[in-house]
């Protein structure tokens, strides 16, 4: 979506731009939560990986908390954008296009540390067999594959639709890894 676009819609109706920025940060709170929670269980078993996750997912997590404080603020330029015109009107269209662009490129940086994260408590499900190995090769080699994919999305962002489809490897990882222990509960 163009800027242009972006700050219409955003003006449009501002009650969703906050309902959906509001829900990111919960979402990123989940995140950090999650890490804690993932080390408090799993630490006995490896402190290193532990660590390691912890501090990609803690890190990755505020990172999007960061993004969500300065994306927030296209709501104001949303409102000064719909009575510009001309010539502030365009440094309005720029100001959100950087917004936009910084937001995507820590998003980026934010998901390798992701990957990192998976990384380390899937190498240790395969080596303490605390889930079925295949399940834990998987998540490592979807962890591998979306780092990378991220990180040429980091240096290179017009690649991002060419690399979406890397991500749905961790999201099948994600709902095997959840489905399994929901069902066999």
């Amino acid at each position: 979506m163009d800027s242009d676009a972006k700050l219409q819609k955003i003006n449009n109706d501002p009650k969703k731009f906050k309902i959906g920025t509001m829900l990111a940060l919960i979402e990123h709170g989940i995140i950090i939560a999650l890490a804690i929670i993932l080390f408090i269980a799993f630490s006995p078993y490896n402190i290193i990986l532990a660590v390691v996750w912890t501090i990609s997912r803690i890190t990755e997590g505020l990172i999007d908390v960061y993004n969500e404080k300065n994306y927030w603020g296209l709501l104001n330029i949303a409102r000064q954008y719909s009575v510009s015109s001309g010539a502030e009107k365009n440094a309005l269209i720029e100001l959100c296009r950087s917004i936009l662009k910084t937001k995507n490129s820590r998003f980026a940086f934010a998901q390798i540390l992701f990957s990192v994260g998976t990384l380390s408590y899937s190498i240790l499900f395969v080596t303490y067999g605390v889930v079925p190995e295949i399940i834990g090769w998987f998540g490592i080699i979807a962890s591998i594959l979306y780092g990378l994919g991220n990180g040429i999305i980091f240096i290179k962002p017009h690649k991002t639709m060419q690399i979406f489809h890397v991500g749905l490897l961790i999201l099948i990882f994600g709902i095997i890894l959840g489905g399994r222990y929901y069902f066999l509960q």
